[in-house]
């Protein structure tokens, strides 16, 4: 079964240039396009209409008219899981896009490998961020995490060795059943060691307890 993917690009050239690339897998396959975010809501739209799936939406980060972040921003939970574009490793969109709820982001220069490993990860439920930031990404990420709502903590206790093992594995994009195939333990004992990470930060998601792992010098 095909993953589908709205691609979102202001550039024609990018646009038949991943289309191109991803012509090349045998699972994955776009099934429209927009140049813009006003156009990329209206696809998406008309994909709801017409009954198919969009498990995947590839935003350019910087466009006209609305940029993805401005998308993300406006549609926050509305929006299929989504990989920002970008042309360089811009650590301060990276952080707005993680806010606004973007499971990952790639370079468009990557190979058709990286990209469709990404896609398909995300696709299942993974993300896509860096497990180690730069500098100026954590400086950035000081700054903003006072505006980031989160639920109260439930627990003072420190991560254990264990939990912190996986919420770098988090932090890489792995899949609770990734990380269970990393680890060694059930998916099920996986998902319960999430939900105490997520206790202990205080956060309510995997998005929001990497950026509270980076804060707190986890990762």
């Amino acid at each position: 079964m095909s993953i589908h993917v709205v691609l979102v690009d202001d550039q024609n050239l990018v646009r038949s240039g991943i289309r191109g690339l991803l012509n090349l897998t045998p699972d994955i396959r776009v099934v429209a396009e927009a140049a813009d975010g006003v156009a990329a809501l209206a696809v998406l739209e008309q994909c709801r209409q017409s009954a198919i799936v969009v498990d995947v939406l590839l935003l350019d980060i910087r466009m006209p008219v609305c940029s993805g972040l401005q998308l993300l921003h406006t549609q926050q939970g509305k929006l299929p899981p989504t990989i920002l574009l970008t042309t360089f490793d811009d650590d301060d969109a990276l952080m707005e896009g993680m806010k606004s709820g973007a499971k990952g982001y790639l370079l468009k220069d990557i190979s058709l490998e990286r990209l469709a490993e990404g896609i398909r990860s995300v696709a299942n439920g993974a993300t896509l961020f860096r497990p180690a930031l730069t500098e100026r990404a954590r400086t950035s990420l000081s700054k903003q995490l006072h505006t980031m709502p989160a639920a109260a903590p439930v627990s003072l206790d420190r991560l254990t060795k264990r939990e912190t093992e996986i919420l770098a594995l988090m932090a890489a994009g792995l899949s609770n059943a990734e990380i269970a195939s990393a680890l060694g333990p059930s998916e099920g004992t996986i998902k319960n060691h999430v939900s105490s990470i997520l206790a202990k930060l205080g956060v309510r998601d995997r998005m929001r307890a990497v950026l509270r792992g980076l804060e707190l010098s986890y990762i």
